[in-house]
């Protein structure tokens, strides 16, 4: 499916994470200026902030509260420990609906003292005990799976498939699926899954970087989009393919953009965000 580039920033969202070095208030101007829509805000970005506060700042400058990142790390070794992962994450959900963004994106965690089954059948019991909550909240619990090499510690769904089959188990309104391309653009079987992400419902979020090569740091070195080997507009093309035309996150983790001056990066990933999304 071939996709024209887009002339504008009206589905463009900007995660606060892209951005480190700027606080919200920061972030919330900057991102308006610069015609940006949309804002995933991370949860350390509210410390200090009375939630209504925020959600104002964040409307009156008139960006959508697309997301919050993020709740999870449910898998532990003990009752306290998965209790403490589910109290945590209620909280998130608390946050997500008091600033009105309408989904909470889950890093599901893994433990590496015990196997990847338990640490699954630990998410799939954590979220299951979540979503009366979220549902009563209006939020909406996206689980995103992230790549194989982050399978020993921050999470043990690694793959769309998983992800989408956690969803038919617990066949819950709440529930739903964030697809990154960072994560994800490896696996053969993506447009599959992607598609049927999109017939059950459960395509809630697409989050877009690149990945660079080499890499020098699996967490902190993601590329701006064009600078990698990511397929990024065929994958956004399998995306609106399966019936999502929300808000396209950008979010990238990088020691080596976050030391630039964060003006003249947000216009590179403006022009980043025309040319290759």
């Amino acid at each position: 499916m071939s996709l024209p580039p887009f002339q504008n920033f009206d589905r463009c969202c900007l995660h606060t994470m892209t951005t480190k070095p700027w606080s919200l208030s920061q972030a919330v101007a900057k991102y308006a200026a610069a015609g940006i829509k949309g804002i995933t805000v991370w949860r350390q970005w509210l410390d200090g902030w009375e939630l209504p506060a925020a959600r104002r700042a964040i409307a009156e400058a008139g960006l959508a509260a697309v997301s919050v990142a993020r709740g999870g790390f449910f898998p532990a070794r003990t009752a306290q420990g998965r209790q403490q992962a589910i109290d945590d994450t209620r909280r998130a959900v608390d946050e997500a609906a008091a600033i009105g963004a309408p989904l909470l994106v889950l890093v599901c965690g893994a433990d590496p003292g015990q196997p990847l089954a338990e640490s699954r059948r630990q998410i799939e019991e954590a979220v299951s005990a979540l979503l009366p909550h979220a549902q009563a909240s209006g939020v909406t619990l996206a689980v995103e799976p992230l790549h194989p090499m982050y399978a020993n510690d921050r999470s043990a769904i690694n793959t769309l498939k998983q992800a989408n089959d956690l969803c038919d188990r617990l066949a819950h309104p709440s529930l739903a699926v964030a697809v990154d391309v960072y994560h994800l653009w490896w696996d053969p079987d993506l447009r599959e899954q992607i598609l049927r992400c999109g017939r059950s419902g459960y395509l809630s979020a697409f989050h877009v970087c690149d990945w660079r090569t080499p890499t020098v740091d699996f967490l902190n070195d993601r590329g701006l989009m064009g600078e990698g080997c990511i397929p990024i507009r065929e994958i956004r093309g399998w995306v609106e393919e399966a019936g999502f035309g929300g808000f396209i996150e950008v979010e990238i983790f990088s020691t080596r953009l976050w030391q630039m001056d964060q003006d003249q990066y947000l216009h590179k990933i403006k022009h980043a965000y025309l040319q290759y999304v």
